[in-house]
């Protein structure tokens, strides 16, 4: 089935749902005899369905044939991509391997080789750039996309920025991989947990020692660095501006959701439960911190590459509770910000979404931030697909 013509078929059910809540009446009591209207719509519409449609969405309102990138922009401008984001395009590639593997349908399957074709015409050829978290951000698209086509292409692209990753690291700052080339002596959250995320991967995969090694070497200087030890809470990075103070007042969901991520995937790793409380520890410092305690939604962080930090927050949240379906709070609030998502945060007729989760999305969204949304409703269809969202039905 065609992914156009899955899109139609969503349509339609959507539609279908509409037309009987309408003729039924949306509003129902809840175990508080209090109204509500949520039980009707989901009732009748999976989070499935809702993945295929704001898949559809993105590639009919971002993909680029003739760059075989998406757009940075959605309308396009004429400026809109002067500017190559390639950590984006990596989570481009990221949110495609979700419905590749979620549906098996080939032409997702051929999406990827598209971008594995863009991505090097665009960046000269190569794959490595001057900053290493967007070389793990692809590293970590490409392992995915190997795992789930068992095309060698992606495995061998993963394992060449690898190589080229671990050269960041050096002992300034005691230790850590450097955000970038030109920086050495910078280093941050965002070039150091998904850098163990991969490593740990690596090795569960491949079973190379070494790369456990690193994934373990990378996660105890995270953890001693830049993880506030009273709260769990993770800080963005130190020495940004060569004073060696870190920067406590950035505050952002990305740098939460990658520390959850890398405990995950060393628990999955070793099987040593520490890691997972480490992961639970921030993921409730987090809600504490970021969520808005009326609503338990997260804020907006704008657009430009803010834009993807929710996304990429929800898809290791999401990891946390598929590992540890005991995290009921972690998801409680994927739930709360995915309904809030589609029923506010979506434009129905472009199936595209907002930076703010709760309100309409601009006319114009950067890449980065529909992105995000897409992310969100892939997680849900799997831990619908796991059981974990029967309470929600």
């Amino acid at each position: 089935m065609t992914i156009r013509l899955k899109m139609i078929i969503a349509l339609m059910i959507v539609g279908i749902g509409i037309i009987v809540a309408a003729s039924w009446g949306v509003e129902t009591m809840d175990k508080n005899n209090k109204m509500t209207d949520v039980q009707v719509s989901t009732k009748r519409e999976t989070w499935e369905q809702r993945a295929d449609l704001a898949q559809a969405g993105l590639l009919k309102q971002y993909w680029n044939g003739k760059m075989n990138l998406f757009d940075n922009l959605s309308p396009c401008n004429d400026l809109c991509n002067e500017k190559f984001h390639y950590w984006w395009q990596a989570h481009g590639v990221d949110t495609l391997v979700d419905a590749y593997a979620r549906t098996g349908d080939a032409e997702y399957k051929g999406y990827l080789a598209n971008m594995y074709q863009g991505i090097l015409d665009r960046n000269g050829g190569v794959w490595p750039n001057d900053f290493y978290d967007d070389m793990e951000w692809l590293a970590l698209a490409w392992l995915r996309a190997y795992n789930a086509t068992s095309e060698e292409k992606y495995k061998e692209a993963a394992l060449e920025l690898w190589e080229d990753i671990k050269t960041g690291w050096n002992e300034e700052q005691g230790g850590g991989i450097a955000w970038r080339k030109p920086q050495l002596d910078y280093k941050n959250t965002p070039a150091n947990a998904p850098a163990v995320i991969l490593a740990a991967r690596l090795y569960k995969q491949f079973g190379k020692s070494d790369d456990l090694a690193w994934a373990k070497k990378i996660y105890d200087w995270q953890k001693v660095s830049l993880v506030d030890p009273d709260t769990g809470f993770v800080w963005d990075g130190k020495n940004r501006e060569g004073d060696g103070k870190i920067d406590k007042s950035w505050e952002f969901s990305y740098c939460q959701g990658v520390y959850i991520g890398a405990g995950v995937a060393l628990y999955q790793a070793t099987g040593d439960k520490s890691y997972l409380a480490d992961a639970a520890r921030t993921a409730q410092a987090s809600k504490l911190k970021l969520t808005s305690p009326a609503t338990g939604m997260l804020p907006s962080e704008s657009n430009g590459d803010g834009g993807l930090f929710k996304g990429i927050y929800v898809r290791y949240l999401a990891e946390l509770v598929l590992a540890d379906p005991g995290q009921k709070e972690s998801l409680e609030l994927l739930i709360t910000n995915a309904d809030s998502l589609w029923k506010y945060g979506r434009d129905e007729q472009r199936v595209v979404f907002s930076k703010s989760w709760a309100a309409t999305p601009e006319p114009a969204e950067d890449l980065s931030v529909n992105l995000s949304g897409v992310m969100l409703l892939e997680r849900m269809a799997v831990l619908e697909k796991q059981g974990l969202l029967k309470q929600n039905y």
